[in-house]
């Protein structure tokens, strides 16, 4: 296996990145395991628009961890959004945000998606399964325009896989093969983020030599990752 492209600046490491692309953040925006240093420079440095976004919230970042300020991207760059937890800036929960005034608008698509079924519409996209059927949302609004399908005397749902052109995830440790290790609650959507992408930017806090993560301790194999972002490089 080939060693991966490595980075030390985050601007330089999502500069390529074009209009219309289809980004998976991992992570929780205000939590452990978010890119906050990718999506930054995303934010801040890239013009890239009409970006279609996938994870637990909307696109922004908390820069003084939770609670702290919350670092948004400016609505008119996105397209659509297919989140569980449409946040907002000026309250925990619900509209009230730049965000929430442009779903209402009817400028930015919003696909409300609850968040197990979030996680295994990753999973099958990383898994190669175009569809599967799930009980959650029959009989609801969740349903509408869906496929539905009896198996067994329950009603159940056909829903497709999610599949990106980026996935910025953040790991705790990745070797120069792009193998990576993650912190506790850092295993939420990262893992399936990254497997589920046409090419992953893995934002990590410690780089180390092939040989240096054992094979029991990869949750992320490096054919996944593509490039790195090391935020503190070990023996540079």
């Amino acid at each position: 296996m080939a060693l991966r492209e490595i980075f030390d600046d985050p601007i330089a490491a999502i500069a390529d990145i074009p209009d219309g692309s289809v980004i998976m953040q991992g992570g929780f925006s205000a939590a452990l395991g978010a890119p906050i240093a990718l999506m930054k420079a995303l934010i801040e440095s890239s013009q890239a628009k009409y970006l279609t976004f996938i994870g637990n919230g909307t696109p922004q970042v908390s820069l003084g961890g939770r609670g702290g300020e919350m670092l948004t991207i400016d609505p008119a760059r996105v397209r659509k959004c297919v989140c569980s937890f449409p946040a907002s800036q000026s309250r925990t929960r619900g509209f009230g945000s730049a965000f929430g005034d442009a779903f209402e608008a009817g400028t930015v698509d919003l696909e409300l998606v609850p968040q197990g079924k979030l996680e295994e519409r990753l999973r099958a996209g990383g898994a190669g399964i175009p569809a599967f059927f799930t009980p959650t949302g029959a009989g609801t609004k969740f349903a509408d325009g869906k496929e539905q399908r009896e198996f067994e005397g329950r009603q159940y749902v056909m829903e497709r896989w999610l599949r990106a052109d980026y996935a910025f995830v953040h790991a705790l440790k990745a070797d120069r093969l792009g193998n990576l290790i993650y912190r506790n609650t850092a295993r939420n959507f990262n893992p399936l983020m990254a497997s589920a992408a046409r090419f992953t930017i893995a934002e990590v806090d410690e780089l180390v030599e092939p040989g240096e993560i054992s094979p029991y301790e990869v949750v992320t194999p490096g054919i996944f990752v593509h490039r790195i972002l090391v935020l503190n490089k070990k023996g540079s």
